[in-house]
């Protein structure tokens, strides 16, 4: 579906798409942002025409000059989210994907302009490019997690809240004009408040400083020992692996079962299994045991 959008879009479409991978390549964005804003505005039967072009005939023509009309939408959208973190460029890029799903999807006969469809669109693309970078962790996975994410700043201005640790009175009078629960909007804040922090950070601004990865303790084994313990653990095994071989059949399926199995065989189970009494199995288990213990002994000191 992508590619059948892309296809249909213009040349100023794609230029935004390289533009805000780098904005250093074949155009920048200003350059970008001077050329979108060239473009002439489509008036309401122009939109329908061109919108009704794509829909039932599928021309790209039409549905250049559709999408092209509303770039500059996408740019003012952009610059509305640019205090997140996030390159205007990269938000632009969103906003051009949610455009052309918009095109894919926009039925010209329900009455409403492609603007007003595309800006949900378009938003929705921004949001989910903003909450994805905004941390290494996940955040804002609910609908009402997503909404104090984006209108907490705007809540606490409304309400003339100016601390940064909110109180629980504040708390709730947030969740409340946001129409969310109050742990939603403790949550959110409390995780908006923590950004993520480089362990390659230096400590101070002092020259020579050094970075906090530097300065965490070391808790592993030397890696001798570490080295020697693997050695014993695969040396073990194949003798181990060597010896039970040797052992009679019956002997070491009962002692596989009852010593090498998790959960372990009752002697119930298994004197049922191979029709002796519950004595026979505990002697012939002690019995492979003690002669597998005695070889593997005898074979590790050669």
């Amino acid at each position: 579906m992508k590619k059948q959008i892309k296809n249909a879009l213009p040349t100023a479409q794609n230029q935004s798409l390289v533009a805000a991978r780098g904005v250093s390549d074949d155009v920048s964005l200003a350059q970008y942002i001077q050329m979108v804003q060239k473009i002439p505005v489509l008036t309401a039967q122009q939109e329908y025409q061109y919108a009704s072009q794509w829909v039932n005939d599928r021309d790209q023509v039409a549905a250049e000059k559709l999408v092209a009309s509303h770039l500059r939408m996408v740019v003012s959208v952009a610059y509305d989210f640019r205090n997140y973190g996030i390159p205007v460029g990269d938000l632009i890029a969103s906003g051009n994907m949610g455009l052309m799903q918009a095109l894919q999807k926009f039925d010209p006969d329900k009455g409403f302009r492609f603007s007003t469809y595309a800006m949900f669109w378009v938003k929705a693309e921004i949001y989910e490019t903003i909450l994805n970078n905004w941390s290494i962790v996940k955040i804002g996975t609910s609908a009402n997690q997503k909404r104090v994410f984006f209108n907490l700043s705007r809540a606490k201005r409304a309400l003339g809240i100016m601390d940064n640790n909110m109180s629980d009175e504040q708390t709730t009078r947030v969740a409340d004009y946001l129409q969310v629960p109050a742990a939603d909007v403790r949550r959110m804040a409390t995780r908006m408040g923590a950004r993520d922090v480089s362990l390659n950070t230096p400590i101070n601004d002092e020259d020579g400083a050094t970075d906090i990865l530097s300065n965490l303790p070391d808790n592993r084994a030397p890696i001798d020992q570490t080295v020697e313990q693997m050695e014993f653990r695969r040396r073990g095994y194949e003798l181990l692996q060597r010896h039970m071989a040797d052992l009679p059949a019956r002997d070491r399926e009962i002692l596989q079962a009852r010593r090498l199995t998790q959960p372990a065989a009752t002697l119930e189970i298994l004197s049922q299994k191979y029709g002796i009494s519950r004595e026979r199995v505990r002697q012939i288990e002690e019995r492979a045991y003690n002669k597998l213990r005695a070889a593997i002994l005898a074979d590790a000191q050669q």
